[in-house]
């Protein structure tokens, strides 16, 4: 292995801490509906969970890194973080409400919703169940705790590739 690798693979385990944090940030504020820390945890969790998908899944100037990443924290290709769809729904939300606005000839806009599903809003933008921990874009359904159990995982793979503890 490489010294570039180990400096990769502790941006990993850096994002994947910090995806933790915003989880349990997320859990304590869901039931208090502070809509700020709500949206800033999940933006936190896709943020790096879109940092650890450009890591191990880059462009294709960086492949190669990518692919040995990969081999070497036992990542399968087809690993749910390799698709950035959904942080890409929040991280372009310009464009999203400018392609909205162009499809649609009016029209109930509503964004931010909490539990969309249970109030009736399901066609909001963007909307969070704190019940079953999803978000909802557009009728799209994303599991954050899947994301989590992923990010997980690659940070369990990354302890025996770090010179000191993993705290």
């Amino acid at each position: 292995m490489e010294f570039h690798d180990l400096i990769f693979i502790g941006e990993v385990v850096l994002q994947s801490k910090i995806a933790h944090r915003a989880s349990e940030r997320l859990e304590e504020t869901s039931n208090t509906f502070d809509r700020i820390e709500v949206w800033c945890s999940i933006q936190s969790i896709l943020v790096a969970a879109g940092n650890v998908s450009k890591i191990l899944w880059p462009s294709h100037k960086y492949k190669i890194r990518g692919e040995r990443l990969r081999q070497l924290l036992k990542v399968e290709e087809n690993n749910l973080l390799s698709s950035r769809k959904f942080r890409n729904h929040f991280e372009h939300y310009d464009e999203r409400i400018e392609e909205w606005f162009q499809s649609r000839s009016g029209g109930v806009y509503v964004d931010l919703a909490m539990n969309p599903s249970m109030s009736g809003l399901g066609n909001s933008h963007r909307g969070y169940n704190s019940l079953n921990n999803t978000l909802v874009f557009r009728g799209e359904s994303f599991d954050l705790a899947e994301v989590l159990k992923a990010l997980e995982e690659i940070y369990e793979n990354c302890k025996p590739h770090v010179l000191t503890e993993i705290p």
